[in-house]
């Protein structure tokens, strides 16, 4: 372990600790879910947990996954949270760990809601979230001086996998300079034919970046009128996070990582 001028919270038998992983890039992880990772002895993750992340895991711990990926047949989310709970009751010391941030469009909250209901002692390690590492990884900013003070983060799908229809296009539209969709691109051209009828411009910057921070990165600049069209002829699969907004300009200057 690491030699450091402190001490981690114990990691207790019989508990939970919900961990994000961050996008992609292992020198993105925490110290306290490397300590996780460290003391587990049964790890659940999520489909997207980056390989060399779970080769961290102490010897004989067990990992399993139990990852979600859209369009694809994928393990329910009652599923999961049984599964952690019948964990912890064994006496296990539980790790699941999930892409990114576990409270950011991650399932977390349901998975921690369940193990307080059940009774279940748990922890929240928060991780970088893919909308700012992943950007970041892009050379993409979330937010300049020079081009917006606020940006939104929106999931390109609610919970019966469509188009979320709770957001109020036009306020969206207005009060978001910059925008940052998660889970986006199976429904990219309604979500760009939407933001355009609010009042985006066609001709607005958009990139598409996907696997974020892994050495398979793929970053496609375009426009919010052709990026449904940019995105068919490239063939980019999820995960993908789609950007809009003038910050996508500054990855000229600011396009600093080359995947190894």
């Amino acid at each position: 372990m690491l030699d450091l001028p402190f001490d981690f919270a114990p990691f207790e038998a019989g508990t939970v600790w919900l961990a994000g992983a961050g996008p992609g890039d292992p020198g993105l992880l925490t110290l306290l879910a490397l300590h996780g990772l460290r003391h587990a002895d049964h790890v659940v993750c999520d489909a997207l947990v980056d390989a060399r992340i779970l080769a961290l895991v102490r010897p004989g711990a067990v990992v399993e996954t139990m990852g979600k990926r859209g369009g694809q047949d994928s393990v329910r989310q009652t599923d999961i949270t049984d599964r952690l709970i019948e964990l912890a009751r064994q006496g296990s010391r539980v790790l699941r760990l999930k892409g990114g941030d576990p409270f950011v469009f991650g399932r977390g909250p349901e998975e921690a809601l369940a193990l307080a209901q059940a009774g279940i002692k748990f922890r929240i390690v928060p991780g970088i979230t893919a909308g700012i590492g992943g950007l970041a990884y892009a050379g993409i900013p979330a937010t300049s001086k020079d081009t917006n003070s606020a940006v939104a983060f929106v999931t390109g799908h609610g919970a019966d996998g469509e188009v979320p229809d709770e957001f109020d296009w036009d306020a969206l539209a207005r009060g978001a300079p910059v925008m940052v969709f998660y889970m986006g691109l199976k429904h990219l051209d309604r979500v760009a034919k939407r933001l355009m009828a609010a009042g985006r411009r066609p001709d607005e910057p958009m990139a598409v970046v996907c696997d974020a921070a892994t050495p398979r990165q793929t970053v496609l600049e375009t426009t919010l009128g052709q990026v449904a069209e940019a995105v068919a002829t490239a063939g980019l699969k999820p995960p993908a996070l789609l950007v809009l907004g003038s910050v996508v300009r500054l990855r000229d200057r600011l396009d600093w990582w080359s995947p190894a």
